[in-house]
């Protein structure tokens, strides 16, 4: 049976550098990112983060539909890294939210779905976003309390979840 590994962690935590020497054990190897280049700053984090991974992977580009992704992978395949869920989350909010939209927990189930059954070993990144203040506004309490669900959610189904601090792994489960 294959495994699901949660990764999370604050910002510059070490979590993906940890996911990244984790899924270096395994041959065939898919990278799925979550990021899209809506500014320069964000393009420079995805050629950061290209250059870090190196020749190893199989890059997939998917910022909504992962359960598509996950599920659609060639057989033979030993590992998917999804990098990561919190951007994801954020990609959910900008494309699905409007009053009475239920697509983002409709994209949520269809992730938990191919989890609970995945077709190769998944590894997850996410940001721990509930150890800070509680936002001001509105949006980004939601944001907090998509990504938080999502979280939670994922880390009870995973089964090694680890979290980062200060470059340290920490094995929750």
């Amino acid at each position: 049976m294959a495994d699901v590994v949660f990764v999370t962690g604050g910002a510059r935590s070490g979590k993906s550098a940890f996911a990244l020497k984790y899924a270096q054990s395994f041959e065939k190897r898919v990278f799925l990112a979550t990021a899209e280049p809506f500014d320069h700053e964000m393009q420079d984090r995805i050629d950061r983060h290209r250059l870090e991974r190196g020749e190893g992977f199989v890059t997939v580009e998917e910022p909504l539909y992962l359960d598509r992704a996950i599920g659609n992978l060639p057989s033979g395949i030993d590992v998917v890294l999804v990098d990561c869920l919190t951007v994801w989350a954020g990609n959910l909010m900008y494309r699905f939210e409007s009053p009475g939209e239920k697509e983002i927990d409709r994209r949520i189930e269809a992730l938990l779905d191919v989890l609970s059954k995945p077709p190769c070993n998944v590894i997850l990144v996410s940001n721990e976003v509930g150890m800070g203040i509680v936002p001001e506004n509105a949006m980004a309490r939601k944001f907090r309390d998509i990504a938080g669900g999502v979280n939670q959610k994922v880390a009870a189904l995973s089964s090694q979840a680890w979290l980062l601090c200060s470059g340290l792994p920490l094995r929750l489960k």
